[in-house]
């Protein structure tokens, strides 16, 4: 199964914005959402065409309330994502699988504090039930695949990385 994930600007809650929009509600109906990442919905497809298919749909709320929007094809890598061109010229047989592994960009993962288990909420008043739990994107770093190796994401101290595959076009060193 291909997976699809939407990061939203971090300005809006994007669960709400594409959920209280007839058209893009609709289009998201037949797929059972995910939250992998804080302001983040993933749904999985059949496969990169209906992935890039749902993101052609959703074209004018992406424009408006999403930062990012990935691809995960497991013919292509289990672990890391596409960006939203390069799945296009995968499907559409401009690039080849094996050609997509060059450019890159890194996202640290940041994951919340786990909550103390002996109160409820923290010195604030903060109930625990309100502080995030899913890991936070953070900082991409534009990297260069080079003899099989991504360079080490140093931008700062993260739980764990997210690599993303670029078109050469998308990379920014």
């Amino acid at each position: 199964m291909t997976r699809v994930c939407l990061v939203g600007d971090p300005e809006v809650n994007l669960q709400y914005e594409l959920l209280s929009r007839e058209t893009s509600r609709e289009a998201l109906a037949t797929y059972d959402l995910e939250r992998p990442f804080e302001n983040a919905l993933a749904v999985r497809t059949v496969s990169v065409g209906a992935a890039v298919s749902l993101l052609n749909d959703l074209d004018w709320y992406l424009t408006r309330f999403v930062d990012e929007a990935l691809v995960q094809e497991p013919s292509v890598s289990e672990a890391e994502w596409l960006s939203r061109s390069l799945a296009d010229e995968l499907r559409n047989g401009a690039l080849e699988a094996g050609d997509t592994g060059e450019f890159c960009k890194i996202y640290g993962l940041e994951r919340p504090d786990e909550p103390e288990s002996d109160h409820d909420g923290d010195e604030e008043g903060e109930d625990l039930e309100e502080r995030p739990t899913r890991p936070r994107l953070v900082e991409p770093l534009y990297v260069r695949r080079t003899d099989d190796e991504l360079p080490e994401y140093d931008l700062r101290e993260v739980a764990d990385t997210l690599v993303v595959r670029l078109t050469e076009a998308e990379y920014s060193p």
